[in-house]
């Protein structure tokens, strides 16, 4: 079964969070303003629509698929300056879908795995929630990244049970996450210790990724099984610095050290994680082909190396130098989704090979 219209929504509200994330920085572009909804687009509207999409066809029910469409429908309408309740609304909906189906899954495998991409997506919902409730959209981000981090988190260790994890393996995923949702949970009292303690958990997330994930051994292999490797590990390196950035500047709500610390997290890790998977996820989502081409390397070195320009303005509070290198990481990353979207046509013109 094919899903090209929930496909296209998300590239849709993906185009409309990356204008959104450079009239931010203070690119002058035209048409809506959209500064303001740049985050939730980004979060709750693409990676809602993007994760709700892959864990629905995984289910297979299809009531599963209320999470992307709604997920969807609530960033649409914010993009057209939809006042935030209704499209919040709507989003939190969708969040609330998700743990519906991530419920299932447990019901289904009764896996560590799946317990914790499950409590990710109850983060999602509370993060959502947060801003539901009118406050500021730097107050769910804490609650959206423990979203994105559980998720990957939870995914990779379902892989890596093909791997038998080692005591130690299990226990550091287990510290990661669990320092990852106490701090969030200390976030409510106290919002610099909290921070740190989250930072502390992305740390030790990133030793797992290096050190017990399967991609630690997958990386010796050739074509798109090192590529995903390479993204992951990359990806990993990220989490860990927006680590490093949290326990240095704890709390912050603004300003050039919020910059760095969330997009090393949603740019860095999240778009990495994406590069590495849509190869394989596209063609079982969308049943279209995808072929792996070495030309997918010259995006994702760009999107880390842009990214890495962009740190290192923040941390020098150079506005002009966050501006251009934010507009690299934007080319990084159309040129990656234009290289795949090439890829599916080229093989979808392809004459079928007679059995």
């Amino acid at each position: 079964m094919k899903h090209p219209p929930f496909m296209l929504l998300g590239i849709l509200i993906l185009l409309a969070g990356l204008w959104a994330g450079l009239t931010r920085i203070g690119w002058p572009l035209p048409g809506l303003s959209l500064a303001m909804v740049h985050g939730p687009l980004m979060v709750s509207g693409f990676l809602g629509t993007l994760i709700g999409m892959e864990r629905a066809v995984a289910f297979g029910r299809g009531w599963a698929y209320a999470a992307p469409l709604l997920a969807s429908a609530g960033a649409l309408l914010a993009a057209f300056g939809v006042p935030a309740p209704m499209p919040a609304l709507l989003i939190v909906l969708a969040s609330i879908v998700l743990v519906g189906v991530h419920a299932g899954f447990v019901v289904r495998q009764q896996s560590a795995a799946m317990m914790v991409m499950g409590v990710g997506a109850v983060l999602w919902w509370m993060g959502n929630t947060v801003w539901l409730s009118g406050q500021p959209v730097f107050e769910a981000v804490h609650w959206w990244m423990g979203f994105v981090a559980l998720t990957v988190l939870g995914e990779r260790f379902g892989l890596s049970r093909m791997m038998a994890p080692s005591l130690v393996s299990r226990g550091t995923f287990y510290l990661a996450n669990a320092l990852v949702l106490v701090g969030l949970a200390t976030t409510l009292l106290a919002p610099g210790t909290g921070t740190r303690v989250l930072g502390a958990g992305l740390i030790v997330a990133l030793v797992w990724i290096l050190r017990y994930d399967i991609g630690r051994r997958t990386i010796r292999q050739p074509g798109l099984t090192r590529f995903v490797a390479v993204s992951l590990a990359a990806g990993g390196v990220w989490l860990g610095v927006a680590g490093v950035l949290l326990i240095v500047f704890g709390a912050v709500p603004a300003g050039p050290h919020y910059d760095a610390i969330v997009h090393a997290v949603f740019v860095g890790f999240v778009f990495s994680m994406i590069f590495g998977h849509a190869p394989i996820v596209l063609p079982l989502v969308m049943k279209v082909s995808v072929s792996f081409m070495p030309f997918l390397y010259v995006p994702l070195v760009l999107l880390h190396v842009s990214l890495l320009l962009r740190v290192i303005a923040d941390l020098m509070i150079s506005m002009h130098g966050r501006q251009w290198s934010g507009l690299l990481n934007t080319v990084a990353i159309l040129l990656f989704f234009v290289a795949i979207a090439s890829s599916a046509i080229r093989s979808a013109r392809q004459p079928a090979k007679p059995a």
